[in-house]
């Protein structure tokens, strides 16, 4: 039997995805009524500028004073959609406090404060849901969080950012420069007109972040993630890339260690093969990449931003969140029982591509060698080319650390026939 009082529902921020969720909220009304066993009302809209006409939204419901709407008291379910630390963390604290159950999308504060957020959760009896923190419109925190929950995930590899997707797919599709994709994203709407964001990689570092927090039942944070950007990718990396059967993508990976001891969680570009699923990603899509014990390997490919693929997973994330209210229960909290160590980076094992320039002169070859020798770097293959006095070597690595392979790069820099390093590039998905 449905219940004819509703649950109320108080929309802070209401931007693209708040929008978005205000118009599903109302043209699906019916359905979501059935769905939920009660009807959901939008009780108050909290915005910055009152004053903007917001289509489909009664003026009346609009606040500019947020925190009065959390601590309204008959709130049953607050969704955050205005991003940052603060004052998103007070506000979703205080609605807690006062009894509603929260759905977020706010990736950066997630990964900041994710711990915290959800022992203010658990001791309020509430929920807190944040499927559209990750990778837009595709379920993937729930199949982590619930379906794999009897499983062992050692390892998610993923694209999670569209801009950064968009830019590095036009640049191999098409040979543009990094400025010239950068600008025609900027064009289309998928690139902020401050994308530092996005292309250093702070965007999927709180991805990361979340993820390998959810896949390794362990606490991860931001500040854990190495981040890398992808400014420096240049149109001769793609061309190396190429010649390796490979494109460029900027990756989000975690990765549990191989004798379970501890996690690692990174954000750099890398090339990766031509055979791997995410090759064939493009556009500002994003796919993520989850292997486990049982399951195997999976994908999960989507839309990963703009207001309505965000909106679905937050629409998801109430259904759920309202069931639950109207059970009287609570859904799947944080799981950080195995609380596994993160590694540095200098312990992360893959294979690189360093491109040098080198003196055209016999013995080179053998110099650059030994220096890789002496670090304990084994090479794959080495690609020289030159003229007029001076070369171009191309070394493939088999698997090394990266402390190692810091070490050999000092060194290589120190020799008189190593003119510059051009380039160094991890090489993933193998």
């Amino acid at each position: 039997m449905m219940r004819t009082r509703p649950l109320k529902v108080a929309l802070l921020g209401c931007g693209v995805v708040g929008s978005e969720v205000a118009r599903i909220m109302t043209t699906h009304a019916d359905d979501l009524a059935q769905r939920i066993g009660a009807p959901v009302e939008l009780a108050g809209v909290a915005v910055r500028r009152p004053s903007k006409v917001r289509e489909g939204i009664d003026p009346a419901l609009v606040t500019t004073d947020a925190t009065a709407l959390v601590k309204r008291g008959d709130i049953d379910v607050v969704v955050e959609v205005i991003g940052g630390i603060e004052p998103a963390r007070a506000l979703i604290t205080s609605a807690f406090e006062h009894g509603a159950s929260v759905v977020s999308a706010n990736k950066a504060l997630l990964a900041q404060d994710g711990a915290a957020l959800h022992a203010a959760a658990e001791q309020h009896g509430r929920d807190l849901y944040y499927e559209a923190a990750v990778a837009g419109a595709i379920p993937l925190i729930r199949p982590l969080r619930e379906s794999l929950a009897g499983d062992k995930v050692n390892r998610v590899l993923g694209i999670v950012n569209g801009t950064t997707n968009f830019i590095l797919d036009k640049m191999d599709s098409t040979g543009a420069g990094y400025q010239e994709a950068l600008d025609e994203a900027t064009a289309l709407g998928y690139a902020e007109a401050d994308p530092t964001a996005d292309v250093e990689g702070f965007d999927a570092a709180a991805k990361a972040a979340i993820l390998a927090g959810i896949a390794f039942h362990s606490r991860v944070r931001l500040d854990d993630v190495y981040r890398e950007g992808m400014t420096e990718v240049t149109a001769s990396d793609f061309a190396s890339a190429k010649n390796m059967g490979c494109t460029i993508k900027l990756l989000a990976i975690c990765e549990r260690a191989r004798d379970g001891g501890s996690v690692t969680a990174r954000v750099h570009p890398a090339m990766i093969p031509l055979t791997h699923p995410l090759a064939s990603v493009r556009g500002a899509y994003n796919a993520v990449f989850v292997e486990s014990d049982a399951a195997g390997q999976l994908m999960f490919y989507g839309p990963g931003a703009g207001g309505a693929p965000t909106a679905s997973a937050v629409l998801g994330d109430l259904v759920a969140v309202c069931r639950n209210r109207l059970s009287g229960a609570t859904g799947p909290g944080e799981s950080a029982y195995a609380a596994l160590p993160v590694s540095p980076m200098g312990d992360v094992v893959t294979r690189y591509h360093i491109s040098l320039d080198v003196a055209d002169k016999p013995g080179v070859l053998a110099q650059v060698a030994t220096v890789f020798s002496e670090h304990g770097v084994s090479i794959d293959t080495v690609r020289q080319t030159g003229k007029d006095g001076e070369a171009s070597l191309v070394v493939v690595t088999h698997r090394a650390s990266d402390a190692s392979l810091s070490g050999t790069v000092e060194a290589l820099r120190k020799l008189d026939t190593v003119r510059g390093v051009a380039s160094i590039m991890r090489v993933e998905g193998e």
